[in-house]
């Protein structure tokens, strides 16, 4: 029996319980430049145990729909953010945490713009660019001690759009 779980846009309110979305809308906080940018100012919580914030670049291979889904993974010393280098769209999968392990998994697709911040602790898919290149950058914690934790489903799902 195929599960499946069918792909939603990505929206700051749908995605609150598992991390902010970071995206230019309504007002600038602050005019800058000389007048001639406008800042978004704060737009993602990052939270870390020991250690520090790092940006890293990632360069992953894009993925087809629809996505088996097998495996998800958490940071529980440090929140994750994935900022797009190109204006293609990602898929972005989330699941919450039910005593240790993930439940029912979530599926999100962002809109040229977007990008998001795993909050520390969630449950998530890996990095799935729907279109190449999959440049990104990542700011997540870099320190010592173990920050990976991964689960691997009986049954894969089925991501796809409704």
């Amino acid at each position: 029996m195929t599960r499946i779980i069918p792909i939603a846009p990505l929206t700051a309110q749908a995605f609150a319980p598992f991390g902010d979305v970071l995206e230019v809308s309504g007002a600038p906080d602050k005019i800058i430049n000389q007048g001639q940018c406008g800042r978004y100012h704060d737009r993602a919580v990052l939270d870390f145990d020991d250690g520090r914030a790092g940006i890293s670049l990632f360069d992953a291979n894009p993925r087809a729909l629809p996505y088996q889904l097998d495996m998800v993974e958490r940071h529980p010393q440090g929140s994750q953010a994935f900022i797009p280098m190109t204006h293609q769209p990602f898929l972005v999968i989330v699941a919450p945490d039910e005593d240790g392990i993930p439940g029912r998994p979530q599926a999100f697709v962002t809109q040229p713009g977007q990008a998001v911040n795993y909050h520390r602790d969630t449950w998530h898919g890996v990095l799935t660019p729907l279109h190449a290149p999959g440049l990104f950058a990542v700011v997540d914690r870099i320190g010592d001690g173990p920050n990976l934790q991964e689960h691997w489903f009986d049954t894969p799902y089925e991501v796809r759009m409704p």
